[in-house]
């Protein structure tokens, strides 16, 4: 039986044209901007992953949030995983076919098997181990590797970042016979500053591109399941497309909301939008959030979402009503970047800082 939870869209052309790209510029990097969770990841293992493979590249994928502190350690781990799925089978069959054979007694009656296959020693310098971890791949798979990177911009934001950084556009270049890639950042300053600010650890090394988000197509497959749950009721789709469009285009929030209008028999999507907004479950989760920030930083939201330009002097005059504190826009500037690095907010080119999630900000609206 399929759910809502099924619905997904695949984007394989789009997957085939970064190839493309890639393969046209060896050696370049593309990197791929997107807010949080429109569909960056799913992309990468859903839609790159398998065309990737079909065109007999070695797809790797590693996320740098798995660990901020070394992100070279994640990507070594990710390409240590696949050189491991390549060279040392799981099954028994597939071990006895890559064992060595020690000696074969009379008439073939005994055989002695060797030691079952094991990886070689690796460098322990984590720049000289991914380094060998690439050519190794590339090698024994006799293909080129396509390294994915997901959340790129942790590189940016760790104290020896630039080293890990001027590592991988080493290797990258040492190796583009080898090893093609692909980053994803879900910070656009972060991202900018990385591979097109002059002086920056890519600058003119990775082409920065935005990935685009889901259009009409998923609120129409959205609206076409729910009118076979509900026969005797529809959706209005060009109404589903404002909500998404509200929602940031986020895939996983727009599910949400029409299984709960599903699970209500609603259909008038505004209406949806409002009681989606006041769900204790969400309102508890953002209770906690709350919770677990600075009183400046809970205010310092509420403002923001309210329309208030951080930096204004009528935001600073605003912030210091509250008897709890006392505003200064040094105080202001340390709180964002707080907000920020911990990704409730999030900073855009020419539009400054903005709430992730725009039904955390409603809320805060509200209350």
């Amino acid at each position: 039986m399929i759910t809502f939870d099924d619905i997904e869209i695949r984007r394989p052309e789009l997957a085939k044209s970064y190839l493309q790209l890639l393969q046209a510029q060896p050696g370049r990097p593309i990197a791929l901007f997107a807010p949080r969770r429109v569909g960056k990841t799913f992309f990468l293992d859903q839609d790159l992953t398998p065309v990737s493979r079909k065109a007999r590249f070695v797809p790797v994928y590693a996320d740098l949030w798995l660990n901020q502190a070394a992100p070279l350690a994640a990507i070594n781990h990710a390409l240590e995983e696949a050189l491991d799925d390549l060279t040392v089978p799981t099954t028994r069959a597939g071990k006895i076919g890559k064992t060595p054979v020690k000696k074969i007694g009379m008439l073939s009656a005994s055989v002695e098997l060797g030691e079952e296959p094991t990886r070689r020693k690796l460098p322990d310098d984590p720049a000289l181990r991914f380094d060998t971890l690439v050519a190794r791949l590339a090698s024994q798979s006799g293909h080129t590797v396509l390294l994915m990177l997901d959340e790129v911009q942790v590189l940016a934001e760790i104290a020896d970042g630039r080293s890990a950084i001027a590592t991988i556009r080493a290797v990258l270049q040492k190796r583009k016979r080898d090893v093609l890639a692909v980053f994803t950042g879900s910070s656009q300053e972060a991202l900018a500053a990385m591979t097109v600010a002059s002086g920056g650890p890519m600058y003119q090394f990775a082409q920065l591109l935005d990935f685009p988000a889901l259009g009409i197509e998923y609120p129409k497959a959205l609206a076409k399941h729910y009118a076979s749950v509900h026969t005797d009721k529809t959706l209005d789709v060009d109404d589903l497309v404002k909500a998404f469009e509200y929602l940031g285009h986020k895939p996983a929030l727009m599910k949400d909301l029409v299984k709960w209008m599903s699970a209500e028999g609603v259909t008038d999507v505004q209406l949806a939008l409002n009681r989606f907004v006041q769900d204790g479950r969400l309102i508890a989760g953002w209770e906690g959030l709350l919770a677990s920030l600075q009183p400046f930083e809970q205010v310092l939201l509420s403002v923001i979402a309210k329309g208030h330009a951080p930096f204004a002097q009528g935001t600073i005059t605003l912030l210091n009503k509250d008897p709890r504190f006392t505003a200064s826009v040094s105080k202001v500037r340390a709180a964002l970047e707080r907000l920020r690095k911990s990704g409730v907010l999030a900073k855009t080119a020419g539009r400054g800082y903005l709430i992730d999630d725009t039904l955390f900000a409603e809320f805060l609206k509200r209350h």
